[in-house]
């Protein structure tokens, strides 16, 4: 979805059964359309005190039945989500913090595009990018190489993100899971989980935004 990454999940899952879908895929396909016919008000928005971009990335260790992870990263303008992605990885991760390891490289080629893009629009120096992970394991591989004996089987096209922090590119810092935005994109989640995400990612209702009939709706 172009402006509502709250079902970014959701049709990231459901678009895996194109091809043979059953009665639980629609059942599932129908929920979505129900929940955004009930918030066709909320609208992707940005704004806050800073104009600083930073991402959130995470991943949901062998959560699927094929037991392959899935990688989730959002990057924030200010408070608004500007990029996301919701992505089933292509190898089964042995670990969370394998899973999440990947997830983070999945994050960091769209963060050193974002990186390059940003410095051209404001014409100055590319700096570091942030990319806020909840897995302290992760964040020490992004680093160094001290757990060689039980990473070396991961493929090392994973292993570039290590290069960008070494140059300054980017920095992978830790964020608590329940303040990690890229949640959403992962799994299912709890009702009040969920909202608390949308609210992260600049989904909110605009007071005197314009409705689906064109006419001026008062918002809350």
């Amino acid at each position: 979805m172009i402006s509502r990454p709250d079902t970014a999940f959701s049709v990231s899952v459901l678009s895996q059964f194109i091809q043979n879908p059953g009665r639980i895929h629609w059942e599932a396909l129908q929920c979505v359309i129900v929940y955004l016919n009930s918030t066709k008000d909320l609208w992707l928005t940005f704004g806050g005190r800073t104009t600083s971009l930073e991402g959130y990335c995470d991943a949901d260790w062998a959560g699927q039945k094929d037991r392959h992870s899935i990688s989730g990263y959002s990057f924030h303008l200010g408070q608004g989500a500007v990029t996301w992605s919701s992505k089933k990885q292509y190898i089964i991760a042995l670990s969370s913090t394998e899973a999440e390891y990947i997830a983070q490289t999945h994050a960091a080629k769209e963060a050193l595009w974002l990186r390059t893009f940003w410095a051209e629009m404001q014409n100055a120096e590319p700096m570091t990018m942030t990319i806020n992970c909840d897995n302290q394991g992760a964040i020490a591989l992004s680093k160094d190489n001290k757990f060689h004996t039980r990473t070396k089987h991961i493929n090392i096209r994973y292993h570039f993100i290590r290069e960008a922090v070494k140059d300054g590119k980017l920095a992978v810092v830790y964020i608590p899971t329940e303040d990690n935005a890229a949640d959403i994109f992962t799994k299912a989640l709890p009702k009040t989980k969920f909202r608390q995400f949308v609210k992260l990612l600049g989904l909110r209702v605009i007071r005197g935004s314009p409705d689906r009939g064109g006419n001026e709706s008062a918002g809350a």
